[in-house]
């Protein structure tokens, strides 16, 4: 099926089943790898992109449901100048956890007390993420 979507600003065509991950079209057809893939499940905010706005996990959403939508990823973010949380991650030389970057840039943006608790509640463990501060 053919589906029409705006990425980043910018009018894209796929040809895939509309039932297709939005995360696995984003990365495999489109090439854009900055939304990662974590737990698949829609509980580790990893691949959270911006679907007409509003943050949404991408390995739950079918493409199908995008025909005709906006969508942003952390590529679109920056508008000819690093984001914001961009920013501050290369001041600090980057992130301790890749999986969550992203989704911690889309949530951010713009700024919402759900986006706040999202961000917070997205907590690292040893048991969970290689990124994350052991535990004595």
């Amino acid at each position: 099926m053919r589906l029409a979507v705006e990425v980043n600003g910018a009018p894209r065509t796929v040809e895939c089943s509309p039932w297709s991950r939005l995360l696995d079209v984003l990365r495999d057809e489109l090439r854009l790898t900055g939304t990662k893939e974590g737990c698949g499940e829609g509980e580790c905010g990893a691949c959270t992109v911006l679907l007409d706005g509003e943050a949404v996990n991408s390995c739950l959403v079918a493409i199908g449901q995008c025909d005709g939508r906006s969508v942003v990823t952390v590529e679109g973010l920056a508008r000819g100048e690093l984001h914001a949380v961009q920013r501050a991650g290369s001041a600090r030389r980057g992130s301790r956890c890749a999986r969550r970057t992203s989704s911690t840039a889309a949530w951010s943006t713009p700024p919402t007390a759900a986006g706040r608790r999202a961000i917070a509640s997205a907590s690292c463990s040893p048991a969970t993420c290689a990124g994350a501060p052991a535990t004595s």
